[in-house]
């Protein structure tokens, strides 16, 4: 529960390598979060950043295994954070993966299980989260969506699309949790520059991780819906949805 003035105490991260949620985890503690559970694929590569939020303050620090693809194994590794560590303030859907558009042109079944990651194994561990925050009566489920759904690009169609589906899924999901005490925190970064970018060329208003971390945490404070890190870019992608097609690919030929 969170606390009297509304501080997250708990925060259970789907995708716990992610920098951007590992750059909010760390905002979350020093704002006074004190449990901090790391789920991702190999929980031994969460050890670093878990010694590290525990070095800041986190009391209850743990690590579990989860794999956004073992879409049968979803609800019991989530009930079980929920069930060891009691209510759950935060779930911060963390996890995906970028790829190539290239390669998944020239090789679909990679395309396929990008899409898996990043739509079906969100759709899965979504749907499982928000009945435990049903349960509780209280939390809120943060989704890392990407500005690249907003309207999908030529040279990234395939991911683009695949966060396309994420981000209808979850505000979706956020409007039938109306009335239930929990909720969804859809967060819509442009380009961000982590390992995943790296040596890619920065799109306008490119930001950092710490960036997208205050946005997050600003969201949830505020009760807000949806988020855009950078702000400006939800004026700016407000412009560009409505572009005719043919001026829409001549302004998207730009990875």
């Amino acid at each position: 529960m969170r606390d009297a003035v509304g501080g997250v105490q708990s925060v259970l991260v789907l995708g716990g390598t992610s920098e951007i949620a590992l750059a909010t985890v760390r905002r979350m503690v020093d704002q006074g979060c004190r449990t901090v559970l790391l789920a991702a694929r190999n929980p031994d590569d969460c050890l670093a950043a878990a010694a590290a939020v525990r070095e800041a303050g986190a009391t209850t620090v743990d690590t579990l295994a989860f794999d956004a693809l073992d879409t049968a194994s979803h609800g019991t590794v989530i009930d079980e954070a929920f069930t060891r560590h009691g209510d759950l303030d935060v779930v911060l859907l963390a996890f995906g993966v970028l790829g190539d558009q290239a390669e998944f042109e020239a090789d679909p079944a990679k395309a396929v299980a990008a899409v898996q990651v990043n739509y079906v194994g969100a759709v899965s561990a979504g749907l499982h989260v928000a009945r435990n925050l049903r349960r509780q009566g209280h939390g809120t489920l943060v989704v890392l969506s990407s500005v690249a759904g907003e309207r999908v690009r030529k040279t990234n169609f395939v991911y683009g699309s695949s966060k396309a589906g994420l981000d209808g899924f979850a505000q979706g999901l956020g409007d039938s949790l109306v009335g239930t005490g929990a909720s969804v925190l859809v967060v819509r970064p442009g380009f961000v520059h982590t390992r995943m970018t790296e040596g890619m060329e920065p799109a306008p208003l490119s930001t950092t991780p710490e960036v997208v971390a205050e946005a997050v945490t600003d969201g949830l404070a505020k009760g807000q819906a949806v988020v855009w890190a950078p702000a400006p870019l939800r004026l700016v992608m407000s412009g560009l949805r409505h572009l005719p097609r043919p001026l829409w690919r001549k302004a998207s030929e730009r990875g």
